[in-house]
């Protein structure tokens, strides 16, 4: 419930601080002393369009504050968690109005969206009165509403999963006709693509793995031509060793005649020959370690040459050719079995239709019952408000060509105000003053189903006076035993009943000489005073006070209130 509002600033208020109690709580005050000033802050605070003329004259801005008190367990909270802003208990809701129309929104000090504050102050309170700008007549809410008064909301519920299960299937099993389509019509290309991609057979890093030994083989190659042209040089054709082993037998057969010429000369070239032969076997030795092979390094060359072909036809790198392999053979697969995906998809969106469809009829039929038990519950509010002549209907349209996840059904309450006249639309044929009595019978028997727990009753008393109005505030106090409610109005019989009463006065400022607008609240004897002044007007008469105290008793041990 709102625990308090505090203005600054706004209109013809100065600075305002307001507590609130659980029940039923009247303002009142002479016409032009600022109770729609006062509304219109409320409203701002809870998310309403800012405009600069709200500011007070001399100021550069204006801020109002609403303190809500609620319950642990208040779907608020949730929408509070969501947005993540903090959460310590009571809820504040803070609106800052500049002079030159620019707002500020802010939750527990936190700032956020206007949107954010309409949807905290929609689920907060409701503000009724003879205009649509303060009433609940949105078509919209009424399935809601009557959802609630039914006990329907779990039922209805359970078929928006149902109906999410169903379209969820439908959109698989439309995706899978998709996919197959596209894949029937490249069935030629999938199958050689598959089967190119298998037989290649590209593995993870290979293309990394290949190149790294190719340049490896690239500088083996030139290390193993120069070995083997070092090795050529010392045993090929070219290699001095037979000249040398010739020149030694040449020169050991002269050995005898001259030894001591010779002798050097043999030795030397013999040394010469034994390094040429560990030249040529370490040459060989480094030639076998150099571990080149030209046909490897030919077939290096290829499988690259293989895989980056591959990779250019299919849009990729060569190491997502694996992933492109696995991708068409998937598809390849739904092609061949995606008939059977398919039939088991349309089969389970059958059968998610077929309890969808049950479930919405059923909730349609109860709804319709629920609906014959609230148009009786209205109608038997209707003629102690002057409306004994009207009637209220709840109107549903069942369209099961339509289903959403809500149901077949389009709820909207009618009103019929005179026999004779065709029903129609609340909204559309209810005068002003109608509608605001419809809707306080509405609320009366909806009262603890659906509701914010803080109702704002603005005027709906406008043009009634004696039994009506008492009926007006015997329902407005029903209410408060159940909600909040909070009611501007002109009528003594409704502020007779109510348990908490302001009086809205307009006083000159002494100390700036302008006029500002107070609120108070009213003890005992100040209350009378206020009830015989709007029964008899500006002189306040014996009799005015007479008949504000016989209201007040009468309202006080009325049992049962019409």
């Amino acid at each position: 419930m709102l625990a308090a509002l505090a203005i600054r600033d706004i209109v013809l208020i100065e600075r305002l601080d307001l507590a609130f109690e659980p029940g039923l709580t009247v303002l009142t005050g002479e016409t032009g002393a600022g109770k729609s000033i006062l509304l219109d802050a409320f409203t701002l605070a809870l998310g309403g369009r800012g405009d600069g003329s709200l500011v007070r004259h001399g100021t550069g801005q204006g801020q109002v504050t609403a303190e809500f008190d609620l319950a642990l367990d208040h779907p608020v909270r949730a929408l509070l968690a969501e947005a993540g802003i903090a959460d310590d208990g009571a809820l504040v809701l803070r609106r800052i109005q500049y002079a030159d129309g620019r707002t500020r929104a802010f939750v527990n000090d936190q700032s956020v969206s206007a949107q954010m504050l309409r949807a905290l102050g929609a689920a907060l309170v409701e503000i009724h009165g003879q205009h649509a700008d303060r009433a609940l007549v949105d078509p919209s809410s009424h399935r809601v509403l009557l959802d609630a008064f039914g006990g329907l909301a779990g039922a209805a519920a359970e078929v928006g999963v149902l109906w999410r299960r169903w379209r969820g299937l439908v959109e698989e099993a439309k995706a899978e006709q998709a996919r197959l389509d596209e894949a029937a019509r490249e069935a030629d290309f999938i199958r050689h693509a598959v089967e190119e991609l298998q037989a290649l057979a590209a593995e993870p890093s290979e293309e990394e793995r290949l190149a790294t030994r190719r340049t490896e083989m690239m500088r083996y190659e030139k290390i193993a031509s120069d070995l083997s042209e070092a090795q050529e040089a010392v045993g090929g054709a070219g290699s001095p060793v037979p000249a040398l082993a010739s020149a030694v037998r040449r020169l050991e057969r002269r050995a005898g005649e001259a030894e001591a010429l010779v002798r050097p000369a043999v030795e030397a070239i013999d040394q010469a020959l034994a390094a040429l032969d560990l030249a040529g076997t370490l040459l060989d030795e480094a030639l076998r370690a150099a571990d080149f092979d030209p046909r490897e390094l030919e077939r290096i060359e290829e499988r690259l040459f293989t895989l980056r072909a591959a990779a250019r036809k299919y849009h990729c790198t060569v190491d997502d050719l694996p992933l492109v392999a696995a991708r068409y053979a998937d598809t390849l697969d739904a092609l061949d079995h995606g008939a059977q995906v398919l039939a088991e998809l349309q089969r389970r969106a059958a059968e998610a239709e077929g309890a969808y469809r049950a479930a919405a009829r059923d909730l349609s039929e109860r709804r319709r019952r629920a609906g014959a038990e609230l148009d009786a519950a209205v109608n038997a509010e209707l003629p102690p408000l002057k409306l004994e002549r009207a009637q209220f209907s709840t109107d549903i349209q069942t369209d099961e060509g339509h289903g959403q996840a809500d149901g077949y059904d389009r709820i909207e309450f009618w009103v019929r105000t005179n026999p004779g006249t065709r029903p129609g639309p609340m909204m559309k044929v209810a005068s002003g003053g109608e509608l605001a009595r419809f809707l306080l019978a509405l609320k009366v028997v909806l009262a603890d189903k659906g509701s914010a727990p803080t109702l704002v009753f603005d005027e709906i008393d406008t043009g009634v006076g004696g039994a009506v109005a008492d009926a007006i505030g015997a329902r407005l106090a029903r209410l408060g035993a159940r909600a909040q409610v909070i009611a501007v109005t002109h009528a003594p019989q409704v502020a007779a009943r109510a348990g908490h009463h302001y009086r809205i006065a307009k006083e000159m400022t002494a100390e700036r000489d302008r006029v500002a607008t107070h609120v108070a609240p009213l003890a005992p004897d100040r209350r009378r005073e206020e009830i015989a002044r709007m029964l008899s007007g500006a002189e306040i008469t014996a009799e005015a006070r007479a008949a504000a105290e016989r209201l007040l008793k009468g309202a006080g041990t009325a049992k049962s209130p019409a």
